[in-house]
Protein backbone atom coordinates (compact mmCIF):
# COMPACT_ATOMS: atom_id res chain seq x y z
CA UNK A 1 0.00 0.00 0.00
CA UNK A 2 1.29 3.46 -1.19
CA UNK A 3 2.17 6.15 1.78
CA UNK A 4 -0.67 8.61 0.21
CA UNK A 5 -2.96 5.49 0.86
CA UNK A 6 -2.42 4.81 4.03
CA UNK A 7 -2.05 8.60 4.77
CA UNK A 8 -5.68 8.46 3.71
CA UNK A 9 -7.04 5.63 5.44
CA UNK A 10 -5.70 6.94 8.63
CA UNK A 11 -6.87 10.78 8.41
CA UNK A 12 -10.40 8.86 7.42
CA UNK A 13 -10.31 6.28 10.07
CA UNK A 14 -9.53 9.50 12.73
CA UNK A 15 -12.52 11.54 11.68
CA UNK A 16 -14.81 8.52 11.74
CA UNK A 17 -13.57 7.63 15.12
CA UNK A 18 -14.22 11.02 16.19
CA UNK A 19 -17.75 11.41 14.88
CA UNK A 20 -18.58 8.16 16.26
CA UNK A 21 -16.62 8.44 19.45
CA UNK A 22 -18.42 12.09 20.10
CA UNK A 23 -21.69 10.44 19.23
CA UNK A 24 -21.76 8.23 21.96
CA UNK A 25 -19.86 10.49 24.47
CA UNK A 26 -23.29 13.59 23.94
CA UNK A 27 -25.77 10.33 23.73
CA UNK A 28 -24.28 7.68 26.54
CA UNK A 29 -27.92 7.66 28.86
CA UNK A 30 -28.98 3.80 27.56
CA UNK A 31 -31.48 3.68 29.91
CA UNK A 32 -33.30 6.65 28.02
CA UNK A 33 -33.73 4.16 24.80
CA UNK A 34 -34.89 1.20 26.73
CA UNK A 35 -37.33 2.97 28.95
CA UNK A 36 -38.80 5.62 26.03
CA UNK A 37 -37.85 8.55 28.64
CA UNK A 38 -35.74 11.72 28.03
CA UNK A 39 -32.73 12.04 30.42
CA UNK A 40 -33.45 15.04 32.68
CA UNK A 41 -30.00 15.28 35.24
CA UNK A 42 -28.02 18.71 35.73
CA UNK A 43 -25.82 17.78 31.98
CA UNK A 44 -29.09 18.86 30.48
CA UNK A 45 -28.41 22.20 31.20
CA UNK A 46 -25.38 22.03 29.18
CA UNK A 47 -25.80 23.12 25.45
CA UNK A 48 -23.13 20.76 23.11
CA UNK A 49 -21.30 22.36 20.15
CA UNK A 50 -23.52 20.26 17.58
CA UNK A 51 -26.91 19.83 16.73
CA UNK A 52 -28.35 16.77 18.51
CA UNK A 53 -31.78 16.52 19.76
CA UNK A 54 -32.71 17.85 23.45
CA UNK A 55 -35.91 14.97 22.85
CA UNK A 56 -33.43 12.35 22.12
CA UNK A 57 -33.62 9.53 25.11
CA UNK A 58 -29.62 9.62 25.14
CA UNK A 59 -28.92 12.84 25.02
CA UNK A 60 -27.09 14.42 28.22
CA UNK A 61 -26.70 17.75 26.81
CA UNK A 62 -28.98 20.34 24.93
CA UNK A 63 -28.69 21.50 21.37
CA UNK A 64 -27.45 24.78 20.78
CA UNK A 65 -30.04 26.15 18.27
CA UNK A 66 -32.91 24.37 20.26
CA UNK A 67 -31.25 26.36 23.40
CA UNK A 68 -31.58 29.27 21.62
CA UNK A 69 -34.96 28.88 20.57
CA UNK A 70 -35.96 28.20 23.97
CA UNK A 71 -34.28 31.66 25.48
CA UNK A 72 -35.21 34.16 22.71
CA UNK A 73 -39.14 33.13 22.61
CA UNK A 74 -39.38 32.97 26.29
CA UNK A 75 -41.69 35.66 28.03
CA UNK A 76 -39.25 38.20 28.09
CA UNK A 77 -37.47 37.30 25.12
CA UNK A 78 -33.86 37.33 27.10
CA UNK A 79 -30.57 37.32 25.45
CA UNK A 80 -29.30 34.20 25.22
CA UNK A 81 -25.45 35.18 26.89
CA UNK A 82 -24.26 31.55 27.47
CA UNK A 83 -25.65 29.64 24.51
CA UNK A 84 -23.80 32.70 21.98
CA UNK A 85 -20.92 32.47 24.09
CA UNK A 86 -20.25 29.08 23.41
CA UNK A 87 -21.05 28.99 20.30
CA UNK A 88 -18.65 31.95 19.18
CA UNK A 89 -16.03 30.20 21.05
CA UNK A 90 -16.55 26.67 19.53
CA UNK A 91 -16.57 28.81 15.87
CA UNK A 92 -13.31 31.21 17.36
CA UNK A 93 -11.35 28.02 18.38
CA UNK A 94 -12.24 25.50 15.50
CA UNK A 95 -14.76 26.66 13.14
CA UNK A 96 -16.69 23.97 11.31
CA UNK A 97 -14.26 21.45 12.32
CA UNK A 98 -17.18 20.97 14.84
CA UNK A 99 -19.39 19.91 11.64
CA UNK A 100 -16.67 17.44 9.84
CA UNK A 101 -15.38 15.83 12.98
CA UNK A 102 -18.25 16.10 15.71
CA UNK A 103 -21.68 16.10 14.91
CA UNK A 104 -23.49 12.89 15.11
CA UNK A 105 -26.23 14.22 11.89
CA UNK A 106 -23.19 15.04 9.79
CA UNK A 107 -22.19 11.00 10.72
CA UNK A 108 -25.14 9.65 9.55
CA UNK A 109 -25.46 11.77 6.43
CA UNK A 110 -21.42 10.55 5.60
CA UNK A 111 -22.80 7.16 5.74
CA UNK A 112 -25.54 7.17 3.84
CA UNK A 113 -23.37 8.19 0.79
CA UNK A 114 -21.36 5.38 0.91
CA UNK A 115 -24.24 3.66 -0.29
CA UNK A 116 -23.32 2.47 -3.91
CA UNK A 117 -25.72 4.10 -6.02
CA UNK A 118 -25.13 6.97 -8.62
CA UNK A 119 -24.14 10.56 -7.04
CA UNK A 120 -25.51 13.63 -8.32
CA UNK A 121 -23.43 16.81 -9.03
CA UNK A 122 -25.42 19.70 -8.64
CA UNK A 123 -25.04 22.46 -10.83
CA UNK A 124 -23.04 25.53 -9.49
CA UNK A 125 -26.00 28.00 -10.83
CA UNK A 126 -28.02 25.89 -8.43
CA UNK A 127 -25.64 24.97 -5.79
CA UNK A 128 -24.09 28.65 -4.97
CA UNK A 129 -27.76 30.32 -4.17
CA UNK A 130 -28.69 27.60 -2.73
CA UNK A 131 -26.29 27.30 -0.04
CA UNK A 132 -27.51 30.48 1.59
CA UNK A 133 -30.79 29.12 2.37
CA UNK A 134 -29.08 28.08 5.86
CA UNK A 135 -28.19 31.79 6.33
CA UNK A 136 -31.95 32.35 6.08
CA UNK A 137 -33.18 29.66 8.10
CA UNK A 138 -30.65 30.89 10.80
CA UNK A 139 -31.86 34.26 10.67
CA UNK A 140 -35.90 33.32 10.69
CA UNK A 141 -36.53 30.52 12.08
CA UNK A 142 -34.21 30.48 15.10
CA UNK A 143 -33.49 34.19 15.73
CA UNK A 144 -36.44 36.32 14.60
CA UNK A 145 -39.68 34.11 14.50
CA UNK A 146 -38.83 33.18 18.24
CA UNK A 147 -38.80 36.83 19.36
CA UNK A 148 -41.50 38.22 16.92
CA UNK A 149 -44.03 35.25 16.62
CA UNK A 150 -45.58 34.22 20.17
CA UNK A 151 -48.62 32.13 20.59
CA UNK A 152 -51.57 33.92 22.72
CA UNK A 153 -49.32 32.52 26.06
CA UNK A 154 -46.79 34.81 25.02
CA UNK A 155 -44.12 31.70 24.33
CA UNK A 156 -42.90 31.62 21.09
CA UNK A 157 -42.56 27.55 20.24
CA UNK A 158 -39.06 26.52 18.49
CA UNK A 159 -39.69 26.93 14.88
CA UNK A 160 -36.92 25.00 13.62
CA UNK A 161 -37.10 22.59 15.94
CA UNK A 162 -40.77 21.67 15.48
CA UNK A 163 -41.02 22.29 11.68
CA UNK A 164 -37.49 21.63 9.91
CA UNK A 165 -34.83 20.03 12.24
CA UNK A 166 -34.34 16.07 10.77
CA UNK A 167 -31.95 15.27 13.61
CA UNK A 168 -34.76 16.10 15.93
CA UNK A 169 -37.05 13.13 14.17
CA UNK A 170 -34.04 11.05 13.88
CA UNK A 171 -32.45 10.97 16.95
CA UNK A 172 -35.89 11.82 19.58
CA UNK A 173 -39.21 11.45 17.44
CA UNK A 174 -38.43 7.81 16.04
CA UNK A 175 -36.92 6.80 19.13
CA UNK A 176 -40.07 7.79 21.89
CA UNK A 177 -42.57 6.91 19.61
CA UNK A 178 -41.07 3.40 19.09
CA UNK A 179 -40.91 2.85 22.73
CA UNK A 180 -44.08 4.70 23.68
CA UNK A 181 -47.73 3.86 22.35
CA UNK A 182 -49.01 6.86 23.65
CA UNK A 183 -47.19 9.35 21.98
CA UNK A 184 -47.87 6.59 18.61
CA UNK A 185 -51.31 7.49 18.91
CA UNK A 186 -51.19 10.72 19.44
CA UNK A 187 -48.29 11.21 16.82
CA UNK A 188 -50.26 13.35 13.48
CA UNK A 189 -49.77 15.62 11.10
CA UNK A 190 -46.96 17.20 12.23
CA UNK A 191 -45.15 14.06 12.91
CA UNK A 192 -45.66 13.16 9.52
CA UNK A 193 -44.76 16.26 8.14
CA UNK A 194 -41.32 16.07 9.83
CA UNK A 195 -41.28 12.29 8.34
CA UNK A 196 -41.44 13.75 5.25
CA UNK A 197 -38.90 16.04 5.81
CA UNK A 198 -36.41 13.74 7.26
CA UNK A 199 -36.87 10.68 4.19
CA UNK A 200 -36.42 13.75 2.15
CA UNK A 201 -32.70 14.56 3.56
CA UNK A 202 -31.79 10.62 3.91
CA UNK A 203 -32.72 10.22 -0.02
CA UNK A 204 -30.81 13.51 -0.75
CA UNK A 205 -27.91 11.93 1.72
CA UNK A 206 -27.07 9.10 -0.48
CA UNK A 207 -26.77 11.21 -3.80
CA UNK A 208 -25.27 14.17 -2.42
CA UNK A 209 -22.85 14.35 -0.12
CA UNK A 210 -24.02 16.20 2.86
CA UNK A 211 -27.01 18.26 1.62
CA UNK A 212 -28.36 19.02 4.76
CA UNK A 213 -24.96 20.62 6.15
CA UNK A 214 -24.85 22.39 2.65
CA UNK A 215 -28.10 23.73 2.44
CA UNK A 216 -30.22 23.53 5.57
CA UNK A 217 -28.68 23.80 8.77
CA UNK A 218 -28.52 26.83 10.73
CA UNK A 219 -25.62 25.51 13.25
CA UNK A 220 -23.09 25.03 9.96
CA UNK A 221 -24.51 28.59 9.07
CA UNK A 222 -23.61 30.50 12.41
CA UNK A 223 -19.94 28.71 12.50
CA UNK A 224 -18.96 29.25 9.41
CA UNK A 225 -19.23 32.99 10.24
CA UNK A 226 -16.49 32.62 12.09
CA UNK A 227 -14.56 30.41 9.17
CA UNK A 228 -12.13 32.93 8.35
CA UNK A 229 -10.99 33.52 12.34
CA UNK A 230 -11.08 30.52 14.12
CA UNK A 231 -7.78 29.37 15.28
CA UNK A 232 -7.66 26.09 13.48
CA UNK A 233 -6.69 26.46 9.19
CA UNK A 234 -5.80 24.98 6.30
CA UNK A 235 -3.21 25.66 4.34
CA UNK A 236 -2.04 25.56 0.56
CA UNK A 237 1.15 25.68 -0.39
CA UNK A 238 0.65 26.97 -4.30
CA UNK A 239 4.20 26.08 -5.00
CA UNK A 240 3.56 22.52 -4.29
CA UNK A 241 0.31 22.15 -5.68
CA UNK A 242 0.18 20.24 -8.88
CA UNK A 243 -3.19 21.32 -9.74
CA UNK A 244 -4.27 17.59 -10.18
CA UNK A 245 -7.81 18.51 -8.19
CA UNK A 246 -7.94 15.35 -6.52
CA UNK A 247 -8.57 17.52 -3.33
CA UNK A 248 -11.81 19.46 -4.96
CA UNK A 249 -12.73 16.16 -6.32
CA UNK A 250 -12.61 14.43 -2.68
CA UNK A 251 -14.41 17.45 -1.20
CA UNK A 252 -17.69 16.21 0.42
CA UNK A 253 -18.70 20.29 0.53
CA UNK A 254 -17.84 20.70 -2.83
CA UNK A 255 -15.23 23.58 -1.73
CA UNK A 256 -13.20 24.82 -4.39
CA UNK A 257 -9.88 24.31 -2.43
CA UNK A 258 -7.75 25.30 -4.70
CA UNK A 259 -8.76 28.97 -4.66
CA UNK A 260 -10.36 29.28 -1.37
CA UNK A 261 -9.10 26.58 1.16
CA UNK A 262 -10.49 27.47 4.26
CA UNK A 263 -13.91 28.55 2.65
CA UNK A 264 -16.89 29.29 5.12
CA UNK A 265 -18.22 25.48 3.42
CA UNK A 266 -14.97 23.66 4.38
CA UNK A 267 -15.97 21.90 7.20
CA UNK A 268 -12.21 20.61 7.83
CA UNK A 269 -13.04 17.14 7.65
CA UNK A 270 -9.09 16.48 6.28
CA UNK A 271 -10.19 14.27 2.71
CA UNK A 272 -8.50 17.12 0.77
CA UNK A 273 -5.52 16.63 2.49
CA UNK A 274 -5.68 12.99 3.03
CA UNK A 275 -5.75 12.35 -1.06
CA UNK A 276 -3.23 15.50 -1.85
CA UNK A 277 -0.51 13.32 -3.93
CA UNK A 278 2.08 16.11 -3.28
CA UNK A 279 1.38 17.11 0.27
CA UNK A 280 0.72 20.54 -0.53
CA UNK A 281 -2.08 20.61 2.06
CA UNK A 282 -1.46 21.37 5.88
CA UNK A 283 -4.15 21.87 9.11
CA UNK A 284 -3.43 23.02 12.50
CA UNK A 285 -3.77 26.34 14.01
CA UNK A 286 -2.95 29.59 12.92
CA UNK A 287 0.76 29.94 12.33
CA UNK A 288 1.75 26.79 13.17
CA UNK A 289 0.55 23.95 10.03
CA UNK A 290 0.81 19.98 10.08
Amino acid sequence: MSGMHRNRLKRLSFQRICQVAFAVLINGYVVGFQKGKIYTGKSKALCVPVLNCYSCPGALGACPIGSLQTVLGARGHHIPFYVLGMLMLVGILIGRAACGLLCPFGLVQDLLHKIPVPKIKVPLKIDKPARYLKYGILLVTVLLLPLFAADKTGIAPPYFCKYICPAGTLEGGIPLLLANETLRRAAGALFTWKLLVLLVIVFASVCIHRPFCRYLCPLGAFYALFQRFSFYQLRLDKEKCVDCKQCERSCPMAVEVTRNINSPECIRCGKCKAVCPVGAISSGKVGRES
